[in-house]
């Protein structure tokens, strides 16, 4: 499994299209010890991302959210897209990795982040 993250600091970027940041990683790692990557994108731009995720060979797409006509372009092209995830990257890359991530999920890392007033 090939996971692309849209990522935005620690969190997943809230926009698919406004990007600038995302982080690949493989599960199972295809070397001991190999990391996730990440890629400054030059731009923001939803079309040079989903050409970005179809030459790395991405299986599963995590993001928050996401034109439909993007979304359905991903689906048609088998890619796996999992939308509107709240919450740190890293909370988010853990539970794709255990097929235990759903759509829409607010995870536990971002009720961290609310400021009562």
């Amino acid at each position: 499994m090939r996971i692309l993250i849209t990522i935005s600091g620690n969190n997943v970027s809230p926009r698919f299209d406004l990007t600038n940041e995302v982080l690949i990683a493989d599960y199972p790692a295809q070397e001991p010890g190999a990391k996730p990557r990440s890629i400054l994108l030059p731009r923001s731009s939803a079309e040079e991302l989903c050409s970005l995720i179809l030459k790395e060979n991405i299986t599963t797409v995590i993001c928050g959210g996401i034109e439909e006509n993007h979304y359905k372009y991903l689906n048609w092209k088998k890619i796996k897209v999992i939308d509107s995830v709240i919450g740190p990257y890293q909370e988010a890359l853990d539970l794709a990795r255990t097929e235990h991530l759903t759509a829409r999920a607010i995870l536990p890392g971002a009720a961290a982040e609310v400021v009562s007033p």
